[in-house]
């Protein structure tokens, strides 16, 4: 087996973008802090706040934890590099970025899956909701997704680590991706390839089937409503969350598996909305789109003795 002959790698990042470094790094630095607040927020409605202790913010709790991590593997490292002007990241950070960001992506998507279930039950079985999914069950499917993207991870890792990188260290993005150093190895890749291959096919096409199949019954359900009012309120149940889906999936498919010919600024564009623009665009989306966030942001506010 060949080992590993270097123990850094040139990060590209911003680093060619002589004028717009500090633009870009102030922007960054804005949509990170953004994204903090606006996930911290929510998490700390879901745990205050009574009347959002249910299934669907039990879920949308877990999001945003997987919002703040995967905005930080991203944004932390390039804002420091820009900040010391260095471009340089050990080969251990590079694979430990790879590891977390793509657990914290397998997690958030199986996850999405479960919260589709979550909606597909409220809609379909009103009657049959508190019965079907309760807490417990929450919390073994919580803790399920996460596993499931810790050891998916796993696997990806561990085999890259039997990797050898000899020749171009230079990764022309804003943090190392998998696919990106599977493609600077100068050993055999096979392996990795074949296993990029097997989740895409057994557990991406799967985690995506269930999220189509539960809103396709769930619009289904929402048609046969008779009343304006019911179909409108039982379309504001899920409709935050089939937009998270739809900016997730769509960002990612993007990513993924447009052609890999195309410019370093396109790929590190593409990278920046999925890894760090999609974060900050969750919080805001739940909390422009959900009236009970917005109902418990101003219940909190009156206990602090504010009254907007």
């Amino acid at each position: 087996m060949m080992t590993n002959q270097t123990s850094e790698f040139i990060l590209l990042g911003l680093s060619d973008l002589k004028y717009s470094q500090v633009p870009l790094s102030l922007l960054i630095l804005f949509v990170y802090v953004s994204t903090l607040a606006g996930n911290l927020l929510i998490i700390s409605l879901v745990v205050s706040d009574s009347r959002l202790q249910t299934p669907m913010y039990f879920f949308l709790g877990n999001l945003s934890a997987l919002d703040i991590f995967t905005s930080s593997v991203s944004s932390i490292h390039l804002l420091f590099d820009i900040f010391r002007r260095s471009w340089l990241i050990l080969y251990s950070s590079c694979i430990a970025q790879v590891f977390f960001f793509f657990c914290f992506g397998v997690t958030e998507a199986f996850l999405l899956a479960v919260m589709s279930y979550d909606r597909y039950v409220a809609i379909c079985h009103p009657l049959h909701y508190t019965t079907m999914i309760n807490i417990q069950l929450c919390i073994r499917l919580a803790s399920g997704v996460w596993v499931i993207g810790s050891v998916c991870s796993s696997v990806h890792t561990i085999c890259m680590l039997r990797l050898s990188f000899c020749g171009s260290t230079t990764i022309p993005g804003l943090f190392c991706e998998l696919y990106q150093l599977i493609q600077l190895a100068c050993s055999d890749t096979s392996l990795n390839y074949l296993l990029l291959y097997l989740h895409m096919v057994c557990f991406a096409v799967a985690v995506f089937l269930i999220t189509f199949l539960s809103y396709v019954y769930v619009f289904k359900t929402i048609l046969r409503i008779k009343m304006k009012d019911g179909k409108l309120k039982a379309f504001s149940t899920c409709s935050s969350h089939l937009t998270v889906v739809s900016i997730f999936y769509g960002t990612g498919v993007f990513n993924y598996v447009r052609p890999k010919n195309k410019g370093f600024l396109e790929a590190r564009m593409v990278s920046a909305v999925y890894a760090i623009l999609t974060p900050f665009l969750n919080p805001a989306i739940y909390s422009l789109r959900n009236n009970e966030i917005k109902g418990a942001f101003y219940r909190g506010l009156a206990r602090v003795g504010f009254r907007p």
